[in-house]
């Protein structure tokens, strides 16, 4: 009977790989935290967010009655569906199914984005910088779903899978930028009152 081991060196490798992309990722979003080129954006859109009328709703959008922010929460519909959507996308017979799953994924986007953008409106510099790329590349993967949507309902299954995976690609980098919010920059819950 033959043993098989891990080569030390081929571990150290991997290792090395895993910690060059962490450390490259992680000075990118250093930067990205330290550059004041939108502030002036950023401020005026915070402005604007904070003076809407939403009395009750600003409170149930920020998560208040659960004691933590709900846009984690909701994010799930839209990703839930667009990551089950690619995972039929490689069984075949589920056209309909994937096209069904993109369409109550880009439906599920707005509650999202309401409750992202109610939080978003208060944080401080450093984390609505990097906020503010965290939606956009969720605009992205919104673009891309969209129009995987749209190439599905004309039959095109094939560009429409292409676009999904656009789409995953983006969500990907929105998720591992809320991560970097959520809990490197440690963006908590709603005070409690």
């Amino acid at each position: 009977m033959t043993s098989y081991t891990l080569d030390d060196s081929a571990t150290a490798g991997q290792s090395a790989v895993i910690d060059t992309a962490s450390t490259w990722w992680l000075t990118a979003l250093d930067r990205l935290e330290r550059t004041t080129v939108a502030d002036p954006a950023i401020k005026a859109l915070q402005r604007g967010i904070r003076s809407l009328p939403l009395g009750v709703v600003r409170d149930l959008l920020r998560g208040r009655p659960l004691g933590h922010p709900v846009h984690p929460v909701l994010v799930q519909v839209p990703i839930g569906c667009w990551l089950s959507a690619a995972v039929l996308d490689v069984v075949p017979g589920n056209r309909g199914a994937t096209t069904t799953l993109t369409a109550v994924g880009l439906a599920g986007i707005a509650p999202a984005a309401m409750a992202g953008w109610a939080d978003w409106a208060d944080l401080p510099p450093e984390q609505a910088r990097v906020g503010l790329a965290h939606a956009a590349s969720n605009a992205a993967a919104v673009v891309c779903y969209a129009a995987s949507l749209a190439s599905r309902l004309q039959g095109r299954s094939a560009k429409g899978r292409l676009w999904s995976l656009g789409g995953l690609a983006a969500v990907a980098v929105s998720g591992a930028l809320g991560g970097h919010v959520a809990y490197r920059q440690a963006v908590g819950a709603y005070p409690a009152t």
